[in-house]
């Protein structure tokens, strides 16, 4: 993953992006749960075949530009000719093609509807550790592949698809939300939330504009605590009880009350409590997409309402209520151990929840800079496509 975010080369990126699959593949293979071997091979085949394409634009790119070295692939203005195949017209020519081709590859990582279902199967199978590296790092890899591709190198082809990908996450979030209300198993209802949130994230980078893009990126840090830790306070009942069904818990803060908080804690920042580091990026991505798209904005403002739907009524079957399961009975609270493991969580939550300058101060002059590249590129693709109009 390391290698993912320093690559200053198209190859190079690309094999670490695949590289990636391998290890997570052997996670969820040999220390899964009884489904693992088929969670493991749709994981591994879904994300494998959606780079395949990406593998092929990138060979196209180099075709064009004559070079794999992605800063120098920033300032190269790919061909944005409109042209016909096969009778189909392709407004934005090679560039939408080409973006197409990193879109599938990154819409099946971060995963996006309809690409997601690999993830509830993954996360279900996967061994805590593997449930967070997964949520809180590997998901990222997507929208990180978005802002430093799709966006930079293919604005006309982005322009272009950006209606359908604003729709396809205004659908995520709130299909994904619902989905997440029928669940039975903790970590599938989690799972889908995951999904739910990441489709914010796509939402705030094709906004395009400076809050959607800093409250996609703040979201995508928020997230990757925010869920670590709630796949870890699945993790620490699971090491217990050794199940994950909702319905087998209830009561427990009799029993776990430091657990209780704890978890309540995280409930409350993954529906987005002010106050937490999830309020911060979803508003921020809320209020850039509202100055692109209100019907869009307001499809994704009700998942806030659902969220906190799914989440609530998680924690009061499994944390409130009476301990009525004898099972139950003898189980015992957060080791030390456990505790210090979410101290870091719980700091990094509240810290950007309260002072999110912390993140927006860095970020906030490269997500300008790419706006301006952006817009700039697309004002002159826009002119040029108006002087070959003219000449024609």
């Amino acid at each position: 993953m390391l290698g993912v975010f320093m690559a200053l080369d198209l190859v190079l990126f690309y094999l670490f992006f695949e590289a990636g699959l391998i290890p997570m593949f052997l996670i969820i293979g040999i220390w899964g749960g009884k489904e693992r071997i088929y969670a493991s091979f749709k994981f591994f085949l879904y994300t494998f075949l959606g780079s395949v394409l990406m593998l092929v634009a990138m060979v196209a790119m180099f075709s064009e530009a004559g070079t794999t070295d992605i800063p120098t692939l920033m300032h190269h203005t790919f061909d944005s000719e409109s042209f016909s195949i096969l009778g189909v017209h392709v407004v934005g020519g090679m560039q939408t093609l080409m973006f197409l081709a990193f879109f599938a590859s990154f819409a099946v990582k971060m995963p996006m509807w309809p690409v997601h279902t690999w993830l509830p199967d993954a996360h279900v199978q996967a061994p805590t550790a593997g449930s967070v590296v997964l949520a809180a790092i590997l998901l990222k890899m997507g929208g990180y592949g978005f802002l430093r591709f799709s966006l930079p190198m293919f604005p006309v082809g982005a322009d272009v698809l950006t209606p359908l990908v604003l729709w396809m996450s205004a659908i995520a979030i709130v299909y994904t939300s619902l989905v997440a209300l029928a669940q039975e198993d903790m970590k599938k209802l989690i799972a889908y939330s995951s999904v739910a949130h990441m489709g914010y994230v796509t939402m705030g980078i094709f906004a395009a504009n400076q809050q959607g893009i800093d409250g996609a990126i703040f979201q995508m840090l928020s997230h990757g605590f925010i869920s670590g830790a709630l796949f870890l306070c699945v993790g620490v009942i699971y090491d217990r009880m050794h199940t994950r069904e909702i319905d087998a818990y209830g009561g427990l803060v009799n029993r776990m009350p430091a657990y209780a908080l704890i978890f309540m804690f995280f409930t409350m920042a993954n529906v987005g409590l002010p106050g937490t580091s999830g309020f911060v990026g979803e508003f921020l991505t809320l209020v850039g997409i509202f100055q692109v798209n209100t019907w869009v904005a307001m499809v994704a403002t009700s998942g806030v309402i659902l969220s906190a739907a799914y989440a609530l009524w998680l924690y009061r079957r499994v944390v409130l209520g009476d301990l009525i399961k004898e099972s139950l009975k003898t189980i015992k609270d957060m080791s030390t151990r456990e505790r210090a493991i979410f101290a870091p969580l719980v700091v990094m939550t509240l810290l950007l929840g309260v002072y999110p300058s912390l993140v927006t101060d860095i970020i906030g002059p490269s997500v300008g800079a790419l706006i301006e590249n952006y817009d700039g590129a697309l004002a002159e693709a826009h002119a040029a496509s108006q002087t070959a109009a003219a000449s024609h």
